[in-house]
């Protein structure tokens, strides 16, 4: 490896245009990390929070973002085991994926699946980590049941559609455009809501009600989703597109048994985080090697061109995942 390496850093709070390239130290892994020749990296929502000085990272994290990449295991630090340098996986970051080498956990790397691409791989961790902890983990989705993701579109709603309806859920998805709604049910999901011009409350009443949602978009939503559930449901919050502070009918709540609850990712333990990752390499992982699930992929960008990704994540215009190429 060489001494110095490219990256992209944040130069001050602000809009994409503050992504800048830079050259900073290659890291070296602390006991129980390894460190990956990155090839690609994953753009997520928390990285334009991140940019923007709305999403610190961890305490001992990269101040670079990138929560996600693939890339060749190039080192090991003390006590890994199961890796070896020259294996391509697929990872979990605490932060720092927006360079060309990155330090991680050994125990939040996954196996590139059988048949894959680096590419297609580095949209993994961070959307399937999210959606098994939330929906199948703490949501408790089962079987039969009638589940609605909102920004079916998104890189979080095309996984949480192919994984829910893989495992015998009614999949339903809210989405923006005609497009989106189409690109919701060739995944897999049984009705598409345009929220535009049709209420998804009237629509998930009509089907019974839903025994969970899971939600990124918050505010007003949150009431409208008490509304849509069905007597015992579950809401799962996982983000806050239009904010966290909203009237809540707690009567309402209580008259149907619901169960509120959510979650981050990234603050969580590397135990849990772990244990995430061991979920998914036994029963996520087969999906992906047998083709039953795959990433929707909407555009690639350079490292140099991260702004430019940025813009194309908070233009709401894609649909599926973007990812950053980092090897030359």
């Amino acid at each position: 490896m060489t001494q110095m390496m490219r990256a992209v850093e944040i130069t001050k709070p602000g809009g994409p245009d503050v992504l800048q390239l830079t050259e900073r130290p290659v890291p070296e892994p602390d006991a129980g990390q390894v460190i990956l020749r990155v090839a690609y990296v994953g753009v997520n929502r928390p990285d334009a929070l991140q940019r923007a000085g709305a999403y610190d990272p961890p305490p001992g994290a990269s101040d670079l973002p990138g929560l996600e990449a693939s890339g060749e295991v190039v080192a090991l630090g003390d006590g890994v085991e199961g890796l070896a340098v020259g294996d391509q996986v697929c990872a979990l970051l605490p932060g720092g994926g927006y360079a060309e080498y990155v330090a991680t956990p050994a125990a939040h790397c996954l196996p590139v699946p059988e048949g894959m691409g680096l590419k297609e791989a580095a949209c993994l961790p961070e959307t399937f980590f999210t959606v098994w902890s939330n929906v199948f983990t703490r949501g408790g989705l089962k079987a039969g049941e009638r589940f609605l993701v909102h920004g079916g579109s998104s890189g979080i709603g095309t996984t949480a559609i192919q994984l829910a309806n893989a495992f015998g859920a009614r999949v339903f998805a809210t989405a923006g455009s005609a497009e989106k709604c189409e690109a919701c049910l060739k995944l897999g999901a049984e009705k598409a809501i345009n929220y535009r011009d049709e209420d998804f409350v009237a629509a998930m009443r009509a089907e019974g009600g839903a025994n969970l949602i899971l939600d990124m978009v918050g505010g007003d939503y949150i009431p409208r989703n008490i509304k849509a559930l069905a007597e015992d449901g579950r809401l799962v919050q996982i983000a806050f597109l239009q904010g966290p502070v909203v009237e809540l009918n707690f009567a309402l709540m209580m008259v149907k048994r619901l169960t509120l609850t959510g979650s981050t990712l990234r603050p969580q333990s590397d135990l849990a985080k772990a244990n995430i990752a061991q979920d998914l390499r036994e029963a996520v992982w087969p999906l992906l090697a047998a083709g039953k699930v795959a990433p929707v992929m909407d555009s690639e960008f350079d490292l140099g061109d991260a702004a430019a990704a940025h813009a194309r994540m908070e233009s709401s215009g894609h649909i599926g995942k973007i990812v950053l190429k980092v090897a030359e």
